[in-house]
């Protein structure tokens, strides 16, 4: 039986909630690598199941994501269940353009998404970011540079509000994982991704007590 909440952290630290993408769970290594990393520099993390992948969990029956409506509403009972101040919230792929769905939230402080799924590889037309626009709570995007859900060359075309700062993860795909003939490997992609989102998460934190 696989566990629909995990925590990794410091009671007290400051706190991410983190969503995972359309195909795979809060235990995919991708997903454990990241919440650890964050863990080890002072974050506390909370990965969380949508209702789809509870469903799976339990029957072992694979079945696509539930609609939007029901995967924010699980987003923000999680926020709600988890968050006892403004929080910041993030996810992969699909749990990331969730993430950014809900920047009218009280409780979310700041957004964090990993490989977004700017459109579909291969369908540029199907374009699916177009509220990273009117975005109004920082955010973060670690984005490979090869990811075919949105490449770096594609990003001189895209309109982001100026509260979205982009990371580019060297040579990565959508999980961050580069080709071995670029001298990178997969093990620095993903720490230096945490080592961007844990920076990120933490000024976030201390801007907001400032404000407070």
């Amino acid at each position: 039986m696989t566990n629909n909440v995990l925590i990794d952290g410091e009671l007290g630290s400051p706190l991410f909630i983190f969503a995972h993408g359309a195909g795979a769970n809060i235990e995919h290594d991708f997903m454990r690598d990241v919440a650890l990393g964050l863990a080890e520099k002072g974050i506390r993390v909370v990965r969380f199941n949508f209702p789809y992948m509870v469903k799976r969990n339990e029957d072992g029956k694979r079945r696509p994501p539930d609609r939007a409506p029901k995967l924010l509403e699980a987003f923000e009972q999680i926020i709600e269940q988890y968050a006892d101040k403004p929080v910041v919230i993030g996810g992969k792929s699909m749990g990331g353009r969730m993430a950014s769905l809900l920047s009218e939230n009280s409780q979310v402080a700041g957004i964090a998404c990993l490989g977004f799924p700017f459109h579909p590889p291969g369908k540029p037309e199907k374009f699916k970011g177009e509220h990273l626009a009117n975005l109004n709570k920082p955010t973060l995007i670690l984005q490979g540079e090869r990811d075919t859900f949105g490449k770096r060359e594609e990003f001189a075309h895209f309109e982001l509000s100026k509260n979205v700062q982009v990371e580019f993860i060297a040579d990565g795909d959508h999980s961050f994982k580069p080709r071995k003939s670029s001298g990178h490997t997969e093990a620095g992609n993903i720490a230096a991704a945490v080592d961007a989102l844990s920076y990120f998460i933490f000024s976030v934190y201390t801007n907001n007590t400032q404000e407070a």
